[in-house]
């Protein structure tokens, strides 16, 4: 049952998309449309050396284990999309965001929008007209220069379902009010509308897809930050973007983010995933979770090395209360386990590594610039039907210091935190492989690929 919230009618328009769209309309095998387009990683071109990167992805990290977005949703190729994300160049700290996607909402004059690319919830929103808003990096959106923006009735049937976590009708003119809350208390407050969106391709073509539903925020708080605009949802939930495309598919290829190179996501993935692929394709089953929109994967153990660590899968399964559980998550940087898994992770790598942990940080071991750097043991996921055989870049990174005194290896895998049950696989674990979540046969596809070159 929905709520009087007439007090909220002042509450600005919000969307956040920070992906930016380099994408023509192309055609799969299948003749369905494909929208594809760049995202940018939010550290891109900022001259971050790798200590500070490192730090920075553990301090995201960290904050977004504490901020797990909450919010439940649910979740045909009408409209495919392929779209080009590229990190944040913009703001002050920008701790939270991880890969941006750019697009532009309105006509006859597209307005551009930033939003995070986050797999852990539905909501699209982005900051307009605002009462109380964090600074972006351009204007907020302004609706009323639109030609085809609309607001969203209350008797529109997403108004009430579309898994928002409250909303309302505002009484005096019967729009649709949300307020979407996260993990960390954070939350955004405004009106619901539709509009024209618009990717563009690097090449000037553009593909315009018309009455997508989203967040026109008008207050936001806590954890957003200067170089985003808002959220774009990739969840499971009818309001998310691939819901809102009706495609039975999405998927994802991060470059390496030392490299800061634009990484493609596409919506509507064409068939032929072997295109710049290096390796096999490989597939694991999402696991059902009415209670959550985000993408639940079945783990069952963990090799590092030699050594199968002493876990069977019901430390990484899904509890019947909702905690616990094993996601895949493009929002978060590191991978992280629970407390325990971790210790005995961490403490397996020294055994075989042989080098000695620095004082400081105990993710990262001393190198010495006399000795070629040691032989890494493997780190191997064991999924349901398959094995998710890391590359080497994917779970360490190599530091030099820059007095040529040596340096460290880091191990780029954090701790869920003391009483956490839950098991996050983090971009920077999923570099330079092409991740498709099959949402028609409710599977993940995963293949190394060149993703600077798809």
């Amino acid at each position: 049952m929905t709520k009087d919230m007439s007090a909220l009618h002042l509450l600005p328009y919000v969307l956040v998309l920070t992906m930016s769209f380099a994408w023509p309309i192309t055609e799969s095998t299948t003749g369905r449309a494909t929208i594809r387009a760049d995202l940018t990683h939010v550290d891109s071109g900022r001259g971050f050396t790798k200590r500070e990167l490192l730090r920075r992805m553990a301090a995201r990290s960290r904050a977004r284990l504490d901020s797990r977005w909450s919010p439940p949703g649910r979740g045909g190729n009408a409209h495919a999309v392929t779209v080009p994300v590229a990190r944040g160049t913009t703001g002050k700290a920008d701790y939270n965001s991880e890969y941006n996607i750019h697009f532009a909402i309105g006509t006859p004059t597209p307005q551009p929008v930033v939003a995070t690319l986050d797999t852990g919830s539905d909501l699209i929103w982005t900051q307009c007209v605002c009462m109380s808003c964090f600074e972006q990096p351009f204007p907020v959106l302004d609706p009323s220069v639109s030609g085809t923006f609309r607001v969203m009735p209350c008797s529109d049937h997403l108004c009430e379902h579309g898994g928002l976590v409250v909303s309302g009708c505002n009484l005096k003119d019967k729009t649709c009010l949300y307020a979407y809350h996260y993990g960390d208390k954070s939350g955004t407050y405004g009106t619901m509308g539709q509009d024209t969106f618009t990717f563009k391709a690097p090449n000037g073509m553009a593909a315009t897809v018309p009455n997508l539903r989203f967040g026109c925020a008008q207050i936001n708080h806590l954890t957003f930050r200067t170089n985003e605009t808002g959220i774009a949802g990739f969840g499971r939930g009818p309001l998310s973007l691939p819901s809102q495309l009706k495609v039975a598919r999405f998927s994802h290829c991060f470059t390496t983010i030392v490299e800061g190179k634009p990484s493609p996501v596409f919506l509507g993935t064409p068939d032929n995933l072997q295109v710049q692929a290096t390796g096999q394709i490989k597939a694991t089953p999402f696991v059902p979770n009415p209670r959550s929109p985000l993408y639940f994967l079945s783990l069952k153990g963990i090799t590092v090395g030699k050594t199968r660590l002493p876990f069977n899968a019901s430390v990484f399964a899904l509890k019947g209360d909702g905690s616990g559980g094993t996601i895949t998550d493009s929002g978060t940087a590191l991978t992280s386990f629970p407390e325990a898994v971790f210790q005995a992770l961490r403490k397996a790598f020294a055994l075989q590594v042989l080098l000695p942990v620095e004082e400081d940080n105990d993710m990262c071991f001393s190198t010495s610039p006399k000795e070629k750097l040691p032989a890494v043991p493997k780190l191997i996921l064991h999924l349901e039907g398959t094995d998710w055989d890391l590359p080497r870049e994917n779970y360490v990174l190599d530091i030099d210091h820059e007095d040529g005194t040596g340096g460290e290896l880091c191990l780029m895998i954090v701790s869920s935190g003391e009483g956490s049950s839950m098991t996050t696989i983090g971009n920077f674990q999923q570099q330079n492989i092409h991740i498709v979540y099959d949402l028609e046969v409710n599977k993940m596809f995963f293949v190394p690929a060149r993703c600077d070159k798809l």
